[in-house]
């Protein structure tokens, strides 16, 4: 794909959503540290329905330590691997007190000390929370560069890297968001929606229908 068609890609994924965002919902960079460890292999639409019953009671690392990993868990267990990634919490907590005041780090590196912390939810609190242009492959945006031959790759890592290089500066800090809702909504995995994808005639992907 050269240049002039991924800019056209992003000028009208721009256009149709100017100011995308996560559908996680969060009131503060620690809510969305939570949110995102949560939401692994799990729907924004049932992280949401969590946190809002566990941030109601504790929404900060000293309250959520105050109430314990049982009680944590009474919060989790609805969501997909709620045991191992209460624990993660727990001990983010305890390291955010420990070395950073309370406060999200708003480095890479400080964020993936952080246990159940990996690359992909670093890139999504520093692009979300601290306006950083990062690029956070998940399994949509893995999905759609490679369909549409947009940034193809053989792994995550891959994409991330091709995408950061490719996509133009002025979208860089909300194409994930546009490349994510793009999955999820209308290139999706089983059935693409081509006849509603404002990019059809953009994309390069063999296997679109009319």
């Amino acid at each position: 794909m050269n240049p002039q068609k991924r800019r056209e890609i992003f000028q009208r994924l721009h256009d149709a959503n100017p100011n995308p965002t996560t559908e996680l919902v969060f009131h503060s960079p620690f809510e969305l540290l939570i949110a995102v460890l949560l939401s692994a292999q799990a729907t924004d639409k049932g992280v949401n329905k969590a946190t809002a019953k566990l941030f109601a009671v504790a929404n900060t690392p000293q309250a959520i330590l105050d109430l314990g990993l049982d009680q944590l868990m009474e919060y989790t267990r609805t969501i997909g691997l709620y045991q191992t990634k209460s624990k993660h919490i727990m001990q983010t907590c305890r390291l955010l007190l420990e070395k950073h005041g309370g406060e999200v780090p708003n480095t890479r590196e400080a964020l993936e000390e952080l246990p159940g912390v990996g690359r992909k939810t670093a890139n999504v609190v520093l692009n979300t929370a601290f306006g950083q242009p990062t690029m956070a492959v998940d399994t949509h945006i893995f999905r759609v560069a490679n369909r549409m031959n947009l940034a193809p790759g053989k792994n995550v890592r891959e994409v991330e890297d091709k995408l950061m290089r490719f996509v133009p500066k002025e979208f860089l800090l909300n194409a994930h968001h546009w490349l994510i809702l793009h999955g999820r909504y209308t290139c999706k995995a089983q059935k693409p929606l081509c006849h509603e994808c404002i990019v059809y005639d953009l994309c390069e992907y063999k296997g679109k229908t009319v």
